[in-house]
């Protein structure tokens, strides 16, 4: 049976925050499946709004990504005119292959100018492990978050 759980929230513009995993069952990881932004304000003109997700020690500028970092689970990316006739653009990258059973950075940033808090919403699945198999991500998720 698959087994999904959200977290979210509102969080100020370039600031971090954790999302805790600690204290979750032993043997299970969790794999994200979705992150999405919205603006906190209606937009008199436009939102352009950066998440990340890291799984390392510090936080990924979600302006500025770089892919080759392993710890960076996710990114998303609202771009929203009122004056345009398309709607809003959301482009997200996700590495659901990603299992995790330690904290998370998550790092939002409005780089559109009007530093608004932002709201952020990130889905998650629930995945069953074996011995060997926690063990192993353990460790990687430890390599990454000791860089």
């Amino acid at each position: 049976m698959r087994k999904e759980f959200v977290m979210r929230g509102q969080t100020a513009s370039g600031e971090t925050e954790v999302l805790n995993f600690s204290g979750f069952k032993p043997g299970m990881a969790y794999r994200l499946t979705e992150f999405t932004l919205f603006p906190s304000a209606p937009a008199t003109g436009a939102n352009e709004l950066v998440g990340s997700l890291t799984a390392g020690k510090v936080a990924v500028a979600p302006n500025d990504p770089n892919f080759n970092n392993e710890g960076l689970i996710g990114t998303v990316q609202l771009d929203e005119n009122s004056q345009s006739a398309y709607g809003p653009q959301v482009h997200s990258v996700i590495n659901d292959t990603f299992l995790i059973t330690q904290n998370l950075i998550l790092m939002v940033q409005d780089y559109g100018g009007t530093s608004l808090p932002i709201n952020w919403q990130c889905r998650f699945e629930s995945v069953k492990m074996t011995g060997p198999e926690e063990a192993v991500t353990n460790y990687k998720q430890f390599a990454i978050s000791d860089e």
